[in-house]
């Protein structure tokens, strides 16, 4: 079964032209059998799936829930957790990707750098994060080892990255528009139906490969060096937001840690 592991959709991403039944509908009629939502640091995507979908149509596709998140200094990452968890820490941006690390995995989830060899500051290896540690992607679960808005030599780069460490290699598009959608893939088997099934498949190395085409329409490409002013507002956004936020992600992460402790 092919799977598009990194969607952007409008009901989620403010940056997204694209509603998520759109995205179910292109994805089928391309031979998709699932996706994951990924949205920045939300899951208002995928409660739109939930409530509004979910039971009603297409009950042959596969609709995970995932998040991109964005790092204090480490770039963006996507993260899958069970169905069964719900982190609300994990819509609330900033957190350094040690701590971040240790939530997704002591609940159970799984998580790995979305892009993580394109541009500076929200790509993991173009960040002093990794030229720190390098060895920190021995705790990652997967590589995005093939996004469809990133050019030859990032992808190359991402397989060589994944291969060095042993991790799987997964596929997204990162659509933000509609003639984007489907153009990448994650082989998975057809078995794959929840998130906890998904999780399991990347922890036990049965991801069956990954691949696609170039998109070639990307912001980066139509603006050329203004793309660089643009990728230093993102750096002040994800600096200052993050700082903002401390207290409110603070006060979550308690609140997440007596609730797992509570459980426990």
């Amino acid at each position: 079964m092919k799977i598009d592991m990194h969607c952007h959709v409008k009901e989620g991403s403010i940056d997204s032209r694209i509603p998520l039944e759109e995205y179910i509908q292109i994805l089928q009629s391309r031979g998709f059998g699932g996706m994951v939502v990924s949205d920045h640091d939300t899951y208002n995507g995928y409660r739109h799936w939930k409530k509004n979908i979910k039971g009603k149509k297409y009950q042959d596709f596969k609709v995970f829930k995932g998040i991109e998140y964005d790092t204090m200094g480490a770039g963006h990452f996507l993260i899958i957790v069970p169905e069964t968890v719900k982190l609300k820490i994990l819509e609330l941006r900033g957190l350094p990707i040690n701590i971040l690390i240790s939530i997704v995995h002591l609940y159970g989830g799984v998580l790995g750098p979305a892009h993580p060899c394109g541009e500076k500051y929200m790509s993991f290896r173009n960040t002093r994060t990794y030229r720190r540690d390098p060895k920190i992607v021995e705790q990652f679960d997967f590589i995005e080892a093939f996004n469809a808005c990133e050019d030859e030599e990032s992808n190359a780069t991402a397989c060589r990255l994944a291969a060095k460490y042993g991790k799987p290699g997964i596929g997204g598009s990162d659509s933000h528009k509609t003639d984007c959608v489907g153009l990448a893939y994650t082989e998975i088997p057809d078995s794959v139906c929840t998130e906890s099934d998904l999780i399991a498949c990347i922890r036990g190395g049965e991801v069956i490969g990954c691949g696609g085409t170039l998109y070639h329409r990307t912001t980066r490409e139509r603006i050329g060096k203004i793309n660089t002013v643009l990728v230093y507002s993102f750096w002040f956004y994800n600096k200052f937001f993050g700082l903002i936020r401390t207290r409110k992600r603070n006060r979550k992460l308690r609140d997440e840690y007596a609730e797992r402790e509570a459980q426990i």
